[in-house]
C-alpha cells in the first residue's frame, strides 16, 4: 500500500514493533489535541502556501476603486425584471430611492420559495435576519449614508460558510442540525458593505459535488440536468435569478464546473485573496472562496468588497488588486489555447487586444495526481474524527468522499512531501511557460482545473452562448446547454482577468440571458430523476 517492498521481511517486523511503541502514542496523542473535531474550523496547520510569483511590495493594496456610473437607470415595472438587474443597476436603484432594501428582500426571498422546490437550491432561507438587516440598510440610506454598491443588496452564502444563528450544515447528513457559534470573515465583510443576506445555499454533502442530505440541486437551464460542482446552490440561484450574488468555493472545481453547468459569470481568486475563518476547510493549500454574479463587473465589485488580510487565516493576503474597469486592454497579450472559445477571441482582437495562440509547456506528469494527493490528505486531517467514527458509512455519496478518504489514510507523510515538492517545481514551470498577460482556455477541463488550483491560478469563467440540449423533444423545448470559457491570468492578478471579462461583456449579452424555468416549451416534461448522467470526477489523466 506505501510501496515500500525494498523491505525485507526483518524490517517489516522491525518496523511494525517501532511503530506501535513509538509512532502510534504520537498519533493517538495528536488525535486528542487536534483530531476531535470535524471542519478545519480549530488548529489551522502552521504550513501555509503561498501562490506569489514575485514577492515586491506593493502599496495601496487595500485601496478601493470607482465603480462605473450608472446614470440613467430607471425602476423596471415588472419583478422578474428586477430579479435580473446586475448589482451595479440595483444599487443606483437604492441610491436614488428607486427602490428599497426591504422592496428587494421581499422579491428574491418569494422568487427562492417559488423555485427551490424544483432547483433544490436552497437549504435554509435567512427571512428574519434578511428583514433586519434591510431595515439598517434602508434606515442609513434615509439618513443619508450610503455605503456603496452592495449597500442593501441580497446575496446567498455557500453553506459551509458559518452565520451565527442558523445553520451551517456543510451539506451532510452528519451536520445537517448543526449550528456554529461563529461568524464567518467573509460574512462580515459583506455585512459592513451593506449587503443583506437571504440564504444558505446548498453545498454538495462536505463540499463534493451537487448531492447533499436534501437531494440534488438542478441546473436552471435544463433542469433535467444537475449543476454539478458543490458551489451548486449558488450557481444554480444566481443563475435562476433567485439572488443576484451569492459566495461560493472552489477545492478542485467547485466555481468553475457549476458556474459552467448553470451559466453565469463566476471568479475562482488567486488563493488567498478572500479570507476563510468560520468557513468549513477542505484543503488549507487549495480552498477558495469566490462569488457567483450576473456579469464580470459585478464580480469585481464583491471581490473589492470581500478581499483583504484575514487576521485569523494564515494564508490570507492583501493583494494588489488594481481597478479592473481602469486597465486598458489594448496593452496586454493574451493567448488562446486550442481549446478556447474563439468568439471570445475575435471580440478582444476587435477591441484592440493582442491575441496570439498559446500552450502552457510543463513536464510536469502528474498533476492530477498531486491534486488529489493534497487534497484528499489534508481533508482527511480535518475530518479525521469523521472516518474514525464511521460516520461516512452514511455519507450520502458512497464513491465520493468515503472511497477517497479511506484510500489518503494509507498515503505515507514522506509521498505527502514528495507531492509538494513536485508542486513547487509545477508551479515554476507554469510561471516560465506563462509568458502572456493572460489565455483563455476551457474552465471544466480537469487538467486545467487541477494545475490552476495547484498554482492558485485566478480564472474567470463567462457564459459565451447557448446551444441545442441533446435529445430534445419532438415538439421543442426552451431548454438549453450552456456555453462558456474561461480567462486565466497570473496569481495576483484577478484584476487582468476580471477587465478582459468586462471588455467581452460589454459588447455582448451571453451574460444577460435568463433561464427557461418558466416556460420549457410544448410538452416538455422533466423526469424525475433525470436520465442525464453526471460522469464521476476522474482521478487519473
Amino acid at each position: 500500500m506505501v510501496d515500500a517492498h525494498f523491505f525485507n521481511g526483518t524490517k517489516v517486523v522491525e518496523v511494525a514493533k517501532d511503530a506501535v511503541e513509538f509512532n502510534l502514542p504520537i498519533i493517538r496523542s495528536n488525535r486528542r489535541l487536534v483530531a476531535s473535531e470535524n471542519g478545519g474550523l480549530h488548529n489551522p496547520s502552521c504550513l501555509v502556501f503561498n501562490p506569489e510569483w514575485t514577492h515586491k511590495h506593493v502599496d495601496n493594496t487595500s485601496k478601493r476603486f470607482q465603480y462605473p456610473a450608472l446614470p440613467g437607470i430607471r425602476r423596471p415595472k415588472s419583478e422578474e425584471d428586477i430579479a435580473f438587474m446586475s448589482i451595479l443597476e440595483l444599487g443606483e436603484l437604492i441610491r436614488t430611492n428607486q427602490i428599497t432594501s426591504h422592496e428587494l428582500v421581499q422579491i428574491f426571498l418569494q422568487r427562492l420559495k417559488r423555485y427551490n422546490p424544483v432547483l433544490e437550491a436552497v437549504i435554509t432561507s435567512t427571512d428574519e435576519l434578511a428583514y433586519k438587516q434591510a431595515k439598517e440598510a434602508d434606515e442609513l440610506i434615509a439618513k443619508g449614508v450610503y455605503l456603496g454598491p452592495l449597500h442593501g443588496i441580497p446575496y446567498g452564502l455557500k453553506d459551509i460558510i458559518a452565520v451565527p444563528g442558523y445553520k451551517t450544515t456543510w451539506g451532510s447528513r452528519s451536520f445537517k442540525d448543526q449550528v456554529l457559534d461563529i461568524e464567518a470573515w467573509v460574512y462580515k465583510r459583506l455585512r459592513s458593505a451593506g449587503a443583506v443576506l437571504v440564504a444558505k445555499l446548498v453545498s454538495g454533502s462536505l463540499a463534493y459535488d451537487d448531492i447533499w442530505f436534501g437531494g440534488r440541486t438542478r441546473n436552471p437551464w435544463n433542469i433535467e440536468e444537475f449543476s454539478t460542482g458543490s458551489s451548486a446552490g449558488p450557481a444554480a440561484s444566481t443563475s435562476a435569478g433567485l439572488v443576484p450574488f451569492a459566495i461560493g468555493s472552489e477545492t478542485a472545481g467547485s466555481i468553475t464546473f457549476p458556474a459552467s453547468r448553470c451559466g453565469v459569470t463566476a471568479l475562482r481568486p488567486t488563493f488567498g485573496t478572500v479570507g476563510r475563518t468560520g468557513v468549513m476547510s477542505i484543503s488549507e493549500s487549495l480552498d477558495k472562496l469566490g462569488p457567483f454574479c450576473r456579469s464580470a463587473a459585478d464580480c469585481s465589485v464583491v471581490l473589492d468588497a470581500i478581499r483583504g488580510k484575514d487576521p485569523d487565516d494564515l494564508s490570507s493576503r492583501d493583494i494588489p488588486f488594481r481597478d479592473p474597469f481602469s486597465i486598458d486592454i489594448r496593452k496586454l497579450t493574451v493567448g488562446y489555447m486550442d481549446d478556447a472559445e474563439m468568439e471570445v477571441v475575435h471580440v478582444l482582437k476587435a477591441k484592440g487586444v493582442n491575441m496570439v495562440p498559446f500552450k502552457l509547456n510543463y513536464t510536469v506528469d502528474s498533476v492530477q495526481g498531486i491534486l488529489n494527493f493534497t487534497m484528499d490528505v489534508e481533508m482527511l486531517a480535518h475530518f479525521d474524527e469523521w472516518q474514525r467514527t464511521g460516520q461516512d458509512d452514511i455519507y450520502e455519496a458512497q464513491d465520493q468522499w468515503p472511497t477517497e478518504l479511506r484510500r489518503s489514510r494509507v498515503i505515507s507523510a514522506v509521498d505527502y512531501v514528495q507531492a509538494q515538492r513536485a508542486r513547487r517545481k509545477l508551479i515554476e514551470e507554469v510561471k516560465k511557460s506563462f509568458t502572456v498577460d493572460a489565455f483563455i482556455g476551457n474552465a471544466t477541463d480537469w487538467e486545467k482545473v487541477c494545475l490552476g488550483n495547484l498554482v492558485g491560478l485566478p480564472v474567470i469563467v463567462i457564459p459565451t452562448g447557448l446551444k441545442n440540449i441533446s435529445n430534445p423533444p419532438s415538439k421543442g423545448t426552451r431548454r438549453r446547454t450552456t456555453i462558456n470559457t474561461g480567462i486565466y491570468a497570473r496569481p495576483d492578478h484577478d484584476h487582468i482577468a476580471l477587465a478582459l471579462a468586462i471588455a467581452y461583456q460589454s459588447v455582448t449579452d451571453h451574460h444577460k440571458q435568463r433561464p427557461p424555468i418558466d416556460d420549457l416549451g410544448p410538452n416538455d416534461k422533466i423526469p424525475d430523476p433525470p436520465t442525464v448522467v453526471i460522469p464521476p470526477r476522474r482521478l487519473h489523466p
